[in-house]
Parts: C-alpha cells; structure tokens; sequence
C-alpha cells in the first residue's frame, strides 16, 4: 500500500467524526455537513469501506422515493473497551464508531482493595482482546476521583490514593485513557444528550459526593493537569467539617447520603447512594426535612457555579434528579435566590441528564473515539493493515 501523506486522511477523520457524533447518518448528510460535493463524499466513503473503517446499509423506509443507505461502523473496524468503576461495582461495554454500547457488563465489587479491583479490570481487558484482537485499539476507564495522566492521585470514596491505573492493560499493547466518572458524564451529555448543541455547560453528577464539569462546544475543561472540575471540594458547606479529601467545608458532604444521615442523627452509612434511595421512599417529618436541607444545599451550589461560569444549560444525573423532584420548590427557590441579579431573568435551564445510566461508559467512549477518529490515527490503521 503506498505511504501515507500527512493530511490525506483528513476529510476521512472528519467523516468518522460526524458518524461518532450522529449515529446512522445518511452520506449525504455527511456531504451537507461538511460542504463536500457528492463526488467527493463517495469518494472518501469508498475509501473508508476499502479500509475496513464504515460501511453503508440501507436506511429504514420510509414509504414512497428513492431509498437512501446510512453510515455505520465497519464491521470489521476498529473498537474501543469502555470501563466504568463505581464505588461498588463496574460495568463495561464494548463501543464501535458510531458510539453504540455493545456486550454490557455489569459486576459487583467482591473485594474494594485496589488492586484487586484492578487485577479484575485487567482480566476483562484481557478477554476483550482474545475477542477482538487488532481491533481493540483503546480502553477508556471512567473513575470516581481525580485523575492525573492516567494515574489516580486520590479517589476519596474509594480511599483509593496515588494509583498508577496503566496496570490496567499492562502487557496487553492497548493504550489506555482515564479520565473522572463525572467529567465523562458530562461529555456524553454534550455530544448526544441534554447538553447537546450548548457552546457552554456545567455536567453534574451525584453519587457519594457531587462531581461535574464545564464543557465548551462539548470539550471538558480538564484544568492545567487534567484535574479540573472537582466541584464537590469547592468550599459551599460547613468549614468545621473536614472531608477525606483533606480540605474543610466541602460540597461533597452537603449533598448526598453522608449528609441526609447527619441530619437525621444517624451514623454515616457504608452505601450513602442505597441509603439516600432509601430516605427518598420515606414520607415522615423528619425525612422531608433532611430532603429539603440538601436539596438546599444543591441549588445554592448550583447557582454558584452559573455565577461562576455563566453556562447555556446546566444537566445533572445521578441522584441530584430523584432529590430535586423530591423538593423541587425548594430546589428552584434556592437556585434562583443564589443567582446575581441579572442571570434571573432568563436563568440557565437546570435538565436532567439524558444518559441515565451510562453516562460515564459513553462519555469515556466519546473522547476515545475522539482519538480513534483523528487523521493520525487513521492513517496508523490503514498502515497496519497493509
């Protein structure tokens, strides 16, 4: 095969990106999009199918006219292993070109130790490979702490600190990527869900604590060491209250079961989420009141944040949307009150996430598919094909 030029794949790479972005379109939405004659769309497409990279199948019908075909993943084409760790259990599906989930899995946590969990992870990186071989071209790990270059420097809820999460596909030839559970659900809610189409978004996303990020035009804002978006260790709580974090005053202990608990004069349960879904359920005074205390908690916070990055929208998932709609007076006065004057005209709508509950899986896809679909990494399967 000759060599390939830089640039050459380059109209390929933007192609790829419109089907990462917009599952089954047609090619000549493609064309439309990208203002490419007809000539050049089919051209490039027939380049992608010889490579093994799309392929077109008829669209569904739609009655009378002239049948159309839609783009998908190729397949023989390259994949990615999406990995999502909770505090309590991982899930993990297999993610073609257009984004779609294939062969989920979900399994429960036998033992919390680091590496045990990771020893797990590893075996299904492990058996994804004597599936898919050449094909797997990336895993992409969504987890519950701060993560820096691949390493985890601290995962409070796991009381996981300074990991190196590369052991995850050690020895297998497959790079990973890592990035924060919140973030990622921040990213699948830009590109395809509720945030979809929004230049400037604030993701949220309670479990045990409260995580997020700003997106602009769907791209998180990592920080100056990927870091970024640690919302739930912003100073909106109690300052006499310290956080396993190592700071004072945390959201994160505002918002979530450990909060509920300590309002209703109980000890901090081992499954703040179990325990928060079982608070919610109750009817009685005293749980109406430790709802309303955080949800409180949750629209002034949220309001600080739109001061802060003056966003189009705000989504959040998780838990935040069962206790906002378990008070949703108190959530609206409380974000409203907290807003500046001028943002209360025509507040930012604060939506539920869309991707529920995979967000994280498809946001940790979405920016693997980012790479997998660039002109370099294009030309590098074409390469390794000849």
């Amino acid at each position: 095969m000759t060599p390939v030029r830089r640039g050459q794949w380059q109209t390929a790479a933007d192609v790829l990106t419109q089907l990462t972005r917009r599952p089954g379109i047609t090619r000549a939405a493609v064309a439309r999009a990208l203002r490419l004659s007809t000539g050049s769309a089919t051209e490039v497409t027939a380049r992608l199918r010889d490579v093994h990279l799309l392929t077109e199948v008829p669209a569904p019908s739609q009655g009378r006219g002239r049948p159309t075909t839609v783009l998908q993943p190729h397949p023989q084409g390259p994949v990615v292993l999406a990995l999502d760790l909770r505090q309590s259990s991982w899930r993990s599906a297999v993610v073609a070109l257009d984004g779609s989930l294939q062969d989920p899995q979900y399994k429960r946590h036998r033992s919390r130790r680091a590496q045990v969990v990771l020893k797990n992870l590893r075996r299904e990186v492990e058996l994804a490979k004597q599936r898919y071989g050449a094909r797997l071209q990336m895993v992409s790990l969504a987890v519950p702490g701060t993560v820096r270059d691949n390493h985890l420097m601290q995962a409070p809820t796991l009381e996981w600190v300074e990991l190196d999460l590369a052991q995850v596909t050690e020895g297998t030839g497959v790079p990973l990527l890592a990035g924060n559970d919140a973030t990622l659900s921040g990213v699948a809610e830009a590109r395809t869900g509720a945030a979809a189409g929004a230049g400037t978004a604030v993701h949220l996303i309670i479990e045990v604590g409260i995580g997020g990020t700003l997106l602009i035009d769907g791209v998180p804002a990592q920080g100056a060491s990927g870091a970024g978006g640690e919302y739930g260790h912003m100073p909106f709580g109690d300052r006499s209250r310290p956080c396993p974090c190592g700071a004072r005053g945390c959201w994160d202990l505002e918002i979530d079961g450990r909060a509920l608990a300590r309002h209703l004069k109980q000890p901090t349960p081992d499954d703040p989420v179990a325990y928060t879904e079982e608070v919610l359920r109750r009817t009685d005074r005293a749980a109406r009141a430790a709802v309303t205390k955080v949800v409180t908690a949750l629209g002034y916070g949220i309001a600080g944040l739109v001061n802060a990055h003056d966003p189009d929208v705000v989504t959040v998932g998780g838990l935040a949307i069962p206790l906002r709609a378990a008070a949703e007076d108190t959530f609206t006065e409380a974000y409203l009150s907290g807003l500046m004057t001028f943002h209360r005209g025509a507040p930012p709508p604060v939506l539920p996430a869309t991707h529920q509950p995979d967000g994280p899986l498809r946001g940790a896809a979405a920016l693997a598919l980012d790479h997998l679909t660039s002109e370099p990494a294009i030309a590098a399967w074409v390469a390794n094909r000849s």
